[in-house]
């Protein structure tokens, strides 16, 4: 390089014809006696001073400003060991103050350092393009700042030593948002996760996990419930933590209720033994905790549950009947999905929410579903009806416990629509009387981090009209 300045690199002089002491004053070229560095540019009083250019053996070389021998003021350096550069501000041989950090790896720095790390306000991009800008300390991030993810989550809040901790908000790219306290990367402490489902909550996180988190879904009330035909019922509902406790700090979950009639009805002189399905109606029973099995059953919903503000009444049903899958319980699905950097929240996918004519959503650990009605059997459910008179006079009593399917033939079917005598049968306009059972299901979408509740049921007896006889069996077969 010219002493007028001129940044052209000046051609390397051999060795040899380097001068044995450093140039005193003026532009020149020397080579230290280890011949490790190798210095072009200013001299003044036998020190580099002024600009010049510091090469090293090894391949790496610095360029700038020079004060009185020492590499000081603005100017750029190469490392060859790593591929790293820097641009900016030096002080005795080492980047600080100001300057931009470019990275082999990928990603660079632009900001404050000292003693050659991030140190105060800057901007950081690391190789996989996530971001932050804020505070550092001893080259992590520390203090306050602003971070986003690769997976498009935005973070705000404090850090200590490359790690949330403090106070912050986490805004997720699915719309989930945590507002609380963090450690060591996690919530911990006071906080409140509103989950892109529509769920959430308020209070205690250890570990990165709500401290008091729903674990199970509880019908209130007696251990089977026993319900007059024809007449409404109402389910209180629970979210309870492991040891019982209502889960109040949790809100919005959406809970489906549906109902099944048993399978195989007991105990043995029960009136309605059994629904034979149609081919073209069967399912696969569902099991039961209660030790028998049943098959979807509908009911019939008020039909203020499933209006909208605004929606056309028109169109409303006074009560909406659940189809067979709308009646089939979700169970828990037992997925967990990850999110990298950040907590394990949710996948960023959005899915449908099931009908709002038969869900209802949790309040502060509670739900209620008012003025549920057993609808009457579906086309291609018919039932087989036996009744302790009938089985007398045929001699086909049961004996010794044995299940009624053994009993199949011996019942008699109930005419489709018309009695012996050729007169109609009005159809039932409500259940009949059996064993039942509602169930209670978590289907809240996304699931709330991760996994849905596992589904509850509840045991249902319907029996019959005080001070009156069946009324979907005539008389004439009550006398067989």
């Amino acid at each position: 390089m010219s002493a007028t300045g001129d940044r052209t690199q000046a051609p390397l002089q051999p060795h040899r014809h380097s001068p044995r002491r450093p140039p005193r004053d003026g532009y020149g070229v020397y080579v230290y006696p280890n011949s490790f560095f190798r210095y072009e540019g200013e001299w003044k009083g036998g020190k580099k001073h002024g600009h010049g250019k510091l090469l090293f053996k090894d391949g790496s070389y610095y360029e700038g400003e020079f004060v009185d021998g020492e590499i000081t003021g603005e100017g750029y350096q190469h490392w060859a060991w790593s591929g790293n550069t820097y641009s900016g501000q030096f002080v005795l041989g080492e980047p600080q103050g100001h300057g931009i950090m470019k990275y082999k790896a990928g990603g660079h720095y632009e900001g404050e350092l000292f003693h050659g790390l991030r140190e105060g306000q800057g901007f950081l991009e690391d190789q996989d393009g996530q971001v932050y800008q804020g505070s550092f300390h001893d080259n992590k991030r520390h203090g306050r700042g602003q971070m986003i993810f690769k997976n498009g989550d935005k973070y705000e809040g404090d850090w200590v030593r490359d790690q949330r901790q403090g106070h912050g908000v986490l805004c997720c790219a699915d719309g989930s948002t945590y507002e609380g306290q963090w450690h060591s990367d996690v919530f911990s402490g006071l906080g409140r996760l509103a989950h892109c489902s529509g769920v959430t909550y308020c209070g205690m996180f250890i570990n990165g996990h709500p401290a008091a988190q729903a674990k199970k879904i509880v019908v209130l009330g007696p251990e089977v419930l026993e319900v007059s035909q024809g007449s409404p019922f109402t389910l209180k509902v629970q979210l309870q933590q492991d040891d019982g406790d209502i889960a109040k700090s949790e809100s919005g979950r959406i809970l489906k209720i549906s109902a099944g009639v048993r399978y195989v009805q007991l105990p043995e002189y029960s009136e309605v033994s059994f629904f034979k399905m149609d081919e073209d109606h069967m399912e696969t029973p569902i099991q039961t905790p209660f030790g028998f099995q049943c098959i979807s059953y509908p009911l019939s919903i008020p039909m203020s549950w499933g209006l909208e503000p605004g929606s056309n009444v028109e169109s409303a049903r006074a009560d909406i009947l659940l189809s067979k899958r709308d009646s089939e319980p979700v169970l828990d699905s037992g997925a967990f999905h990850g999110q990298g950097d950040t907590p394990s929240i949710l996948p960023a996918r959005r899915y449908e929410s099931c009908c709002p004519a038969v869900c209802q959503r949790v309040e502060q650990g509670c739900a209620e579903f008012v003025d549920i009605f057993l609808g009457p059997p579906p086309p291609g459910m018919q039932p087989f009806l036996f009744l302790p008179s009938m089985l007398e006079k045929n001699g086909n009593r049961p004996k010794g416990g044995q299940n009624p399917p053994e009993m199949v033939h011996t019942v008699q079917e109930l005419p489709k629509g018309t009695r012996p005598d050729g007169t109609t049968v009005e159809p039932s306009t409500s259940a009949y009387r059996g064993e039942y059972v509602v169930m209670v299901c978590d289907v809240t979408t996304p699931p709330f981090l991760g996994h849905r509740l596992p589904t509850t049921f509840k045991h249902l007896r319907v029996l019959a009209k005080r001070d009156s006889q069946w009324p979907h069996v005539p008389e004439d077969h009550q006398k067989l």
